[in-house]
C-alpha cells in the first residue's frame, strides 16, 4: 500500500487508550444529554432507591427514550444534506514495470456555505489530480481544492453545481464530555451518509502524527469512525457541526485493541483555517527556515546528545530568519519564547503558535552551553 493510499484512509495512530461508553443503565439511573450550544443539562430519571440527595433538593426528571430518539433523528435530518462523500484520484506512479493505473480515494466532507465551499480533511484530497463530491440524494458535481493545511489536517473544496444544504456550525469551546455525539459520512467509502452516536469522550487531545509534529486540541468521541469518515461531521443534539472527523485509534504496539477510540478536529479550529484558505488559497505560517531532526530521549541516548528533547538543526537557509538570527547548523533548540521543547510541545506546535513578524526568542544548545537568539520571524505557507 502506497504512502499517498495511506494517508486518504483515517489515520490510525499506534497508542493506547480507553474508550468512553455512551448510553450506559446502571443501578436503574437512565442518563441523557440535552445540548444547546450556551448551556447543557443532564436529564437524569433518579431510581427509587437514591438516597444521597435530601428529597428536597432532588429534580429527578422522566425521559421518554422516543423523545432522544427523535431528537437525534432531527439533528441527522437538519446537517445531513449538507454531508457529501468526496472521491478523488490519484495519477500513475511508474514503476520498474512501468506506469500503474490511477487509484481511486474517498472520504466525506460538508457544505459551508452558499457559494459550495466544502470542509473535509487534507489527508482526503492531498495528491489528487481531480475529485467529485457525492451529495446525499446521490447526484455528483466536479469540486476542485481551493486550499490545504497540512498541520491543521484542513481542506477547503469548491463544488461545481448545486448547494443542496449549508451545515449549520457551532461552539466547540464549549463543549463538555459526556455530550451526545453524532459522526455523519461514507466509511470504506460505499456506506455513504453513515449514522453513528456515542458521547464526547474528552476535549484537548493530542495525537503525534509520527511526522514532527501534533494534532492538537482534538475532541474525542466514542462514536464509530472508519476508514472513509475522514471530513465528515461530529454534530450535536442541535443538528450544529461541533468537528470534523479525523482518525481513529486501534491500539498499540504490544497487540493491544482498543475500540471507539475517534478523534474530530474542533470546528472552530477548522472555521479559523477555512477563513484563511478561502481568502488567500493558504495559511500563513511562521517561517524560521531551519531543517531539523525532532530531539527524543532514544534519540539522545543513542548519539549522546546534551538535551533529552528538541530540534536539532540539520540545515540552515541561506537569508532566512534564521541565518539572519545566528542559528548554525548543529545547534539544538529546547525553547521557543517560553515554552521548552518536550514530548507535548513539539518544534512545529511551539513554532505555529506565533505568526510572521513575531519577534521571538530562541533558546539553543550550542558546543555543550546554553545560548538566547532573538529571530523575527518569517512567513510561508507551509512550516519550517
Amino acid at each position: 500500500m502506497s504512502w499517498k493510499r495511506i494517508l486518504y484512509a483515517v489515520f490510525v495512530v499506534a497508542v493506547a487508550g480507553v474508550s468512553a461508553l455512551a448510553g450506559v443503565f446502571t443501578g436503574g439511573v437512565a442518563v441523557y444529554q440535552a445540548v444547546s450550544r450556551n448551556q447543557s443539562h443532564a436529564l437524569v430519571a433518579s431510581a427509587p432507591s437514591a438516597q444521597t440527595i435530601p428529597a428536597s433538593q432532588k429534580q429527578s426528571l422522566v425521559i421518554n427514550t422516543a423523545d432522544v430518539q427523535t431528537t437525534i433523528t432531527q439533528a441527522v435530518q437538519k446537517v445531513g444534506p449538507a454531508v457529501v462523500t468526496v472521491v478523488g484520484t490519484i495519477p500513475g506512479q511508474t514503476t520498474f514495470f512501468g506506469p500503474s493505473g490511477e487509484e481511486t480515494v474517498s472520504g466525506s466532507g460538508f457544505f459551508i456555505s452558499n457559494q459550495g465551499y466544502i470542509l473535509t480533511n487534507n489527508h482526503v484530497v492531498a495528491g489528487t489530480k481531480s475529485l467529485t463530491v457525492v451529495l446525499a440524494d446521490g447526484s455528483q458535481e466536479k469540486a476542485t481544492i481551493v486550499g490545504t493545511d497540512q498541520y491543521s489536517d484542513i481542506a477547503v473544496l469548491k463544488a461545481d453545481g448545486r448547494v443542496p444544504a449549508v451545515a449549520s456550525l457551532g461552539n466547540s469551546d464549549v463543549l463538555n464530555p459526556g455530550e451526545t455525539a453524532i459522526a455523519i459520512g461514507s466509511p470504506l467509502g460505499d456506506f455513504k451518509n453513515s449514522v453513528t452516536v456515542g458521547v464526547v469522550s474528552a476535549t484537548g487531545r493530542s495525537i503525534d502524527t509520527g511526522q514532527g509534529y501534533s494534532l492538537e486540541d482534538l475532541i474525542q468521541t466514542d462514536a464509530a469512525i472508519n476508514q472513509g469518515n475522514s471530513g465528515g461531521p461530529l454534530v450535536d443534539l442541535a443538528g450544529d457541526v461541533i468537528g470534523i472527523n479525523n482518525l481513529i485509534v486501534r491500539g498499540s504496539g504490544s497487540g493491544t485493541v482498543a475500540e471507539g477510540l475517534g478523534f474530530a478536529i474542533p470546528i472552530n479550529t477548522a472555521q479559523a483555517v477555512a477563513a484563511q484558505l478561502i481568502q488567500n488559497g493558504s495559511l500563513a505560517r511562521p517561517y524560521l527556515g531551519i531543517s531539523y531532526q525532532p530531539v527524543t530521549p532514544d534519540i539522545a541516548n543513542a548519539y549522546n546528545l546534551p538535551a533529552q528533547w528538541g530540534a536539532y538543526v540539520t540545515r540552515v537557509a541561506v537569508g532566512s530568519p534564521a541565518s539572519v538570527a545566528g542559528l548554525q547548523q548543529g545547534d539544538i533548540i529546547t525553547g521557543i519564547g517560553d515554552v521548552s521543547l518536550d514530548g507535548t510541545h513539539s518544534y512545529l506546535n511551539v513554532l505555529f503558535d506565533y505568526k510572521p513578524g513575531d519577534h521571538v526568542i530562541l533558546t539553543v544548545l550550542r558546543n555543550g552551553k546554553t545560548i538566547q537568539l532573538q529571530v523575527t520571524l518569517g512567513q510561508a505557507s507551509s512550516g519550517g
